[in-house]
């Protein structure tokens, strides 16, 4: 049965069980209706998913795999802080009248930084890291760039990844792995497709860095459970988690910036029915 399933399960109840409700606090978020959006959270959530053994898309209810794609492409392919680059309309809360976010996630990836080595953004220096340096303690990301912080509409949630890569005995490859850190998680409706965006992407720099893909540890200050969320978190962590459906990235891609959503599938993806009318607090 699916891991990502039982790990999910398994931090909800700790966050029912366990977590601090927020409710009378001074909250920042609200529901439409002008409702304060208070939550019950946990303090540093740490997930740990083997990519190796499994691909960590849940089966208690669908995650839209070619949608976590695109986003993330937009962010470190495209990096794109223009709505109108995407094929999804989750951004648009936060875009102005032009499409833009701000200075916010795929802007920020797209800075220019003089190194020795010469002119890189941050994904290209990641993939020269891999490429050239991979075993260096120095492979990583920032999008949290405080002096930006006030031109972006949002600030960055998942806002950085460092990697390291190991040598497994008896493997040809060298093997990578990487931390997701993000400072707050709305659980029902972004944890597995935060987890599932960013397996994709390790899978895609594996590829084309001639890497398998290791661990991925999600590391979350904030995980929360908001208010109107918990009767659905209920119903979805009482189902029986399915088995893990196999992961498919197209083969014949070795440049990064030539990967699209049309080159990643689930193949055996059997799930529990939808969660529908999902309130989403802003």
């Amino acid at each position: 049965m699916s891991r990502a399933d039982h790990i999910f399960i398994n931090m909800c109840r700790d966050i029912l069980e366990n977590g601090t409700d927020t409710k009378g606090e001074k909250v920042r978020p609200h529901w439409e209706d002008g409702t304060p959006a208070y939550t019950i959270k946990k303090f540093g959530v740490v997930n740990r998913y083997d990519l190796s053994e499994e691909f960590p898309i849940m089966t208690l209810r669908r995650t839209a795999l070619k949608s976590c794609t695109d986003e993330i492409l937009w962010i470190w392919q495209q990096k794109s802080n223009n709505i109108h680059d995407l094929h999804s309309h989750i951004w648009d809360e936060w875009a102005d009248e032009d499409g833009s976010i701000g200075k916010a996630y795929g802007y920020q990836m797209g800075v220019k930084h003089q190194y020795r080595e010469g002119m890189m953004d941050q994904v290209d220096r990641v993939i020269y890291d891999l490429k050239n340096n991979p075993f260096s303690r120095r492979i990583m990301t920032n999008i949290y760039v405080h002096h930006d912080l006030h031109e972006m509409n949002l600030y960055p949630c998942a806002y950085s990844m460092t990697f390291n890569v190991t040598q497994k005995p008896g493997h040809e490859k060298l093997t990578l792995n990487a931390i997701l850190n993000q400072r707050s998680n709305d659980v029902l409706t972004a944890n597995n497709w935060n987890v599932v965006q960013y397996a994709v992407l390790m899978h895609m720099l594996a590829q084309v860095c001639g890497m398998e893909v290791g661990e991925l540890v999600h590391v979350i200050a904030d995980a929360h459970i908001y208010d109107r969320h918990v009767p659905l978190i209920e119903e979805l962590i009482s189902r029986e988690p399915l088995p893990a459906p196999k992961f498919w990235l197209n083969p014949e891609i070795h440049d990064f910036y030539q990967f699209t959503r049309d080159d990643v599938r689930v193949e055996g993806y059997e799930t529990h029915s939808q969660i529908k009318g999902i309130p989403v607090a802003i």
